[in-house]
């Protein structure tokens, strides 16, 4: 199953809500009059791409509809599209990860982030990586049992300590036997701490610190994880976090269970930080590289059938 057909199955709950909300109230305008505006406004806060992004489209909308004069329904059903694929492509760029790298993986407690660092290990050893897991997070009783588990079922290696030890210690030891090993990636375990930023900080910036000494060579990634089940919640724990530390990418999990994922759209609009993974499932597996254009079109993929019938009406005329 391709990365289109992935998306657009998994995001049927999303996909159901934002036609509900969004495409009702285009269809329901013969005339796209103030009150349509507002309407299609209110539409896109209900499908969770929040107050300032929903605004900011249908402003966008406002001037194109002006500019193109535009008057048909369907064609601005398509320009609402449009506008959304902007937000979503913008400033898109390719995921590199070059021998050695260390993934430190950030999150509140219960967004699935060991969850995530167990497929994510599993997904770039399936791209032929020799991975190695680190159990940073030394503070949640049964986190480093949890890892030990996903560590297992992706056959790969994992260096710990006992519990309430110094995460840093753990990095250290890791990046040393990554080192020794000739092992590409490291994908470390942090606490889901944020009630205290200051600590937060400063524990990742000795980690940091850590990495930069033992594998001066390495490219160091933070990777926040967030539940796109939590809608605009997430959006504000993101900020949170950016607050705290350098965050360098985001991976959105749970979207196959959720009607929220306009929250995605409304992420990238306000933080402009690069959206690298979608968790889609529960399995191992279910773990896919973002690409907004699969996402855009598996929540819009009527557009195709929107062009090919204006293409017959103009053949037609």
């Amino acid at each position: 199953m391709g990365l289109f057909n992935k998306f657009k199955k998994g995001l049927e709950k999303t996909k159901t809500l934002f036609t509900e909300s969004v495409e009702s109230v285009v269809k329901s305008f013969k005339k796209l009059d103030e009150e349509a505006f507002e309407e299609l406004e209110e539409a896109l806060i209900l499908a969770d791409m929040g107050v300032s992004t929903s605004m900011r489209i249908v402003e966008a909308l406002r001037e194109r509809v002006k500019a193109e004069k535009i008057i048909d329904v369907q064609q601005f059903a398509l320009a609402v599209q449009d506008e959304i694929e902007k937000i979503l492509m913008k400033e898109t760029e390719e995921f590199e990860i070059p021998s050695p790298t260390v993934l430190l993986v950030v999150g509140v407690n219960g967004v699935g982030k060991t969850t995530t660092i167990g497929k994510l290990a599993n997904y770039y050893k399936n791209e032929t990586k020799k991975v190695m897991l680190a159990a940073g997070d030394t503070f949640r009783a049964a986190a480093i049992d949890q890892l030990e588990i996903w560590a297992e079922r992706a056959e790969v290696d994992i260096i710990k300590n006992k519990e309430n030890s110094d995460p840093a210690a753990v990095i250290f030891d890791a990046c040393r036997s990554l080192k020794a090993k000739q092992g590409d990636i490291l994908i470390a375990d942090t606490a889901g701490r944020l009630h205290n930023k200051k600590n937060l900080m400063e524990e990742l910036k000795k980690i940091k610190r850590t990495i930069e000494k033992e594998l001066p060579e390495a490219k160091i990634e933070t990777l926040l994880v967030l539940d796109a089940n939590t809608g605009q919640n997430a959006l504000l724990q993101a900020k949170a976090f950016l607050e705290a530390v350098e965050i360098t990418g985001l991976i959105l999990t749970k979207l196959d269970s959720t009607a929220k994922g306009g929250v995605v759209i409304s992420i990238k609009d306000e933080l402009n930080t690069p959206i690298r993974f979608a968790c889609i499932g529960e399995g191992i597996d279910d773990i896919y590289p973002f690409e907004a254009k699969a996402f855009a079109e598996a929540i819009f993929d009527k557009k195709e059938e929107v062009e090919k019938e204006q293409e017959t009406i103009g053949e037609k005329n």
